[in-house]
């Protein structure tokens, strides 16, 4: 981030590109360990399962209480404002998008399950060595646009408590869900709740620490998480008010859903949305690897 900042002035248009690349690349490598997993491949559709539980009380739980803000927010003001429909366009590019990542982990679990390419390949390091390039690009890339920092002094200060929020009812969903998945401990249930919709990096993290089957948990959920967001932010708004579509978003609310989270939660909401997405984003390989660490 340092040099992103001191660096402000170069130009750095690829930069982006080679995040992506570097994104599929990891999640192509962590294909390929599925894939290459007999076991790990026959208790995949419990997997899904156990996923789409976690991505529900996640979700629920932070829509739940971007409720509580809003209703706090609009007392003593005329409620909740509705708004339009989402643009079709605006929902097929963010899945298009996804689309894209998740075939490369789906090409790394045939490549691994044909034994196209050994597992060797993935325990040589260089998933290692490609997280920290990664994690060197976003840094860089978040230093470099200080015009996103400068433009949160126009946030309104009791909206700030929203990605906090999010995380908190994130927790809370996610806890609940642990008791139903008795295998599993309530902190890999909480490390995989505080991907927050960041599929591609959470999912990579939770393999370095636990494997690669509560990676693909995580890859999973986050990805479920993010499509509730894309097909669901109407009825988030109508339910729990306009800031739940932004609290579901999780980390995705400065990029993909953004779209989306304009049309139905209104234009005046965007700055609140990229906060709470860069945030929110900001925070997940923390609080991923603080609960793998536990």
């Amino acid at each position: 981030m340092l040099i992103g900042y001191l660096a402000r002035k170069w130009r750095m248009e690829q930069l982006g590109h080679v995040i992506n690349v570097l994104i599929w690349a990891l999640l192509f490598l962590l294909g390929v360990e599925v894939g290459s997993n007999g076991e790990l491949m026959r208790s995949l559709p419990t997997l899904g399962l156990e996923a789409g539980a976690l991505a529900a009380g996640g979700t629920l739980g932070s829509a739940v209480a971007a409720c509580f803000l809003w209703r706090m927010l609009s007392r003593g003001r005329n409620g909740a404002r509705q708004s339009s429909s989402v643009s079709g366009g605006s929902t097929l590019r963010a899945l298009r998008g996804s689309a894209v990542i998740v075939g490369f982990f789906f090409a790394g679990v045939c490549f691994g399950l044909f034994g196209v390419i050994s597992q060797e390949l993935v325990t040589s390091g260089i998933s290692f060595y490609a997280l920290c390039a990664l994690m060197g690009c976003v840094g860089l890339s978040v230093g470099h646009q200080p015009e996103t920092l400068s433009s949160f002094r126009t946030l309104n200060l009791r909206l700030a408590w929203l990605p906090f929020l999010t995380i908190i009812g994130t927790w809370a969903g996610s806890a609940l869900i642990a008791l139903l998945l008795s295998h599993r401990s309530l902190t890999d249930c909480l490390a995989v709740g505080s991907g927050f919709g960041y599929y591609s990096l959470s999912s990579i993290f939770i393999t370095e620490y636990k494997g690669a089957e509560l990676g693909t948990i995580a890859l999973l959920t986050n990805i479920v998480r993010e499509l509730i967001t894309l097909l669901g932010a109407p009825l988030l708004v109508r339910w729990f008010g306009r800031l739940a579509p932004i609290s579901a978003g999780g980390a995705t609310t400065m990029d993909t859903t953004l779209p989306v989270i304009m049309q139905t939660a209104g234009q005046d909401l965007v700055i609140v949305s990229i906060f709470h997405g860069f945030v929110v984003d900001f925070s997940v390989p923390f609080l991923v690897t603080l609960w793998c660490s536990l």
